[in-house]
């Protein structure tokens, strides 16, 4: 049995270390994409999990397949196709550790997975799917991720998403802010930026979250605040948890990702629907995850920032 299964990018982040006089960057690669991030934080602390996705056949796609491998992601689903390159984005940070995104994307091989090379035996296996707005931008992804959300739900699985707003990849963003709100009909649990809610709804975070319960249907929002944490909400139990403070933020690609894994690995953790959940139990939820995401900012990349659980645990214990 798995507990989550994620379809969408998996991609490889270049990150500016440094740059010269004249604003050329070197920079540093990291195997990322928002999928493959939010899987190995559900893996790293104990969760069985598997990505739906396609790479090329190039350097860049083999060495992406080893890295889930080696984090224990299951790579069934992971479809190598020499007709299309893997994806990349070009990642640079600002003074406080936060990214601008450029994608060579046209096409990458994320957006070239068909609805039949969607494995539906891994979505029978699982608890969860997850999926954000990246496999929404282009056909054949699009539909293939229409498909297989529509298979969970009438299974009865838990839809998790996460509409990851990246301006740069639509022609579009009134077509931007369509597919985020299909995203957000067929979710049960929603991980959604303050900034993204200013994006589709021009409400504040606590009006946000309010609205996409009571007018999709949703049954767990989490609105990420950055620097200032998150704000959840299920219907009966809402509230604030602070971000972590005194931490030398490095790289914060990712960091939203490692926050949704983290949120619902322990969200498994209690057996319970997420409109059940207390308001201690959301707390202890959000307040695991917060931490878990604040440790990923102190490294560098995505995958590879993941903190270890007993890393978690003692800085909750401070």
């Amino acid at each position: 049995m798995l507990d989550v299964v994620a379809l969408g990018e998996l991609l490889i982040d270049f990150t500016c270390i440094s740059a010269d006089a004249d604003g050329y960057p070197t920079m540093a690669a990291h195997p990322g994409g928002a999928p493959a991030n939010y899987l190995a934080a559900v893996t790293k602390f104990g969760g069985k999990t598997a990505m739906l996705g396609k790479i090329g056949t190039d350097a860049f796609g083999k060495l992406l397949t080893g890295t889930l491998e080696k984090a224990g992601i299951d790579t069934r689903g992971l479809i190598a196709t020499p007709d299309v390159f893997t994806t990349l984005a070009f990642v640079t940070l600002d003074e406080t550790g936060n990214r601008e995104f450029s994608f060579a994307r046209k096409p990458g091989a994320d957006t070239c997975i068909g609805t039949d090379e969607v494995r539906c035996d891994l979505l029978d296996e699982t608890k969860v799917l997850h999926f954000g707005t990246l496999s929404l931008t282009d056909e054949p992804a699009r539909s293939a991720t229409y498909a297989a959300v529509a298979y969970c739900r009438k299974q009865g699985k838990l839809i998790s998403f996460d509409p990851n707003l990246r301006k740069p990849l639509w022609r579009d963003l009134e077509e931007a802010k369509k597919q985020m709100l299909w995203g957000l009909q067929h979710a049960d649990v929603v991980k959604i930026s303050d900034e993204e809610v200013e994006f589709l709804f021009g409400l504040d975070v606590q009006a946000g979250a309010e609205h996409i319960l009571k007018e999709f249907g949703v049954k767990l929002v989490f609105v990420t605040c950055g620097p200032d944490g998150c704000w959840f909400d299920n219907g009966t139990a809402r509230g604030m948890t602070p971000s972590l403070r005194d931490i030398k933020v490095l790289d914060t690609t990712g960091a939203g990702d490692i926050f949704g894994g983290s949120a619902m690995w322990k969200l498994l953790q209690t057996g319970k629907a997420p409109g059940d959940l207390t308001e201690g139990d959301l707390r202890d939820v959000t307040a695991f995850a917060c931490t878990s995401a604040g440790l990923s900012t102190t490294r560098p990349g995505g995958i590879s920032s993941v903190p270890e659980y007993e890393e978690v645990l003692a800085r909750m214990g401070k």
